[in-house]
């Protein structure tokens, strides 16, 4: 696996660690393993990393690499099964979201809240869909490939924080067509209660997961936030905003892209 040619690290935080990208190689091919074996060293063993210092890939200090676990492994696992996908094609999967869509509020509870004045903070991921895979559709609403968080029940959400849920469903027709479909994504609209400042780290903003052997693509994800007059205005998949009490925050996740011609 030869990374040669990538990027060099850049000033946001989406950098990878050395460590990052090599535990990213290790799952894909554990993945391609005909049966469940343990995670041992062992998987790597035939298997040599290049990965140059300095790039996206294997960063330094002092690179920012928040983003690297959460973003950048995700852009590693897409790469490597697409580069596998013509030697292998009866193993490998249409692209899943790509994404954990990293969603974090913070601001201060409002007057007649219990605990006025208080400092909150919120994050939570967001999932998309799923790839087509060989012999079936793919499953929507779910995160994929990195997967070490939950949903948060909208009772629970609203009972702890300053928020509204408005809408929590799945996207429909967000998954690419194929002869297995891939997996739709979620949209998730949250109503601030309260003026908060809002930073989202996601990506497939810009292009859908890639469907594979004539599956077209799943949609691009899309963020807005909504005013309270009912206007849209986008906002970006890597940035901070400020929003007022009675905005509401859309994000609506991608879709995974399908798999074979219809």
């Amino acid at each position: 696996m030869d990374f040669t040619g990538s990027d060099p690290q850049v000033e946001g935080s989406i950098n990878a660690v050395e460590a990052i990208t090599y535990s990213a190689c290790f799952y894909v091919f554990r993945c391609l393993l005909a049966e469940d074996v343990p995670a041992a060293a062992g998987i790597m063993r035939p298997i040599r990393m290049i990965a140059p210092e300095g790039t996206v890939v294997n960063a330094r200090p002092p690179a920012a690499v928040a983003g690297g676990n959460v973003e950048m492994s995700q852009r590693i696992v897409d790469t490597l099964f697409r580069a596998l996908a013509e030697a292998a094609p009866e193993l490998i999967p249409a692209a899943s979201a790509g994404t954990m869509n990293n969603l974090t509020i913070g601001g201060l509870f409002p007057k007649g809240n219990p605990r006025a004045g208080a400092p909150f903070a919120y994050y939570e991921t967001i999932a998309g869909g799923m790839g087509a895979r060989p012999t079936q559709d793919g499953i929507s609403g779910v995160h994929t490939h990195m997967t070490n968080s939950l949903n948060t029940p909208a009772e629970a959400l609203e009972y702890a924080y300053p928020f509204r849920v408005t809408r929590y469903s799945l996207r429909a027709e967000s998954g690419g067509a194929g002869k297995h479909r891939g997996g739709d994504g979620i949209v998730r609209e949250l109503e601030l209660l309260c003026d908060a400042d809002v930073t989202l780290l996601a990506d497939r903003r810009a292009r859908g997961p890639y469907g594979l052997h004539g599956g077209k693509d799943g949609s691009p994800g899309r963020n807005v936030v909504v005013r309270q007059d009912g206007s849209e205005a986008p906002i970006p998949a890597m940035g901070s905003v400020r929003l007022q009490e009675g905005d509401r925050i859309r994000i609506e996740l991608p879709g995974g892209g399908g798999w074979g011609e219809t």
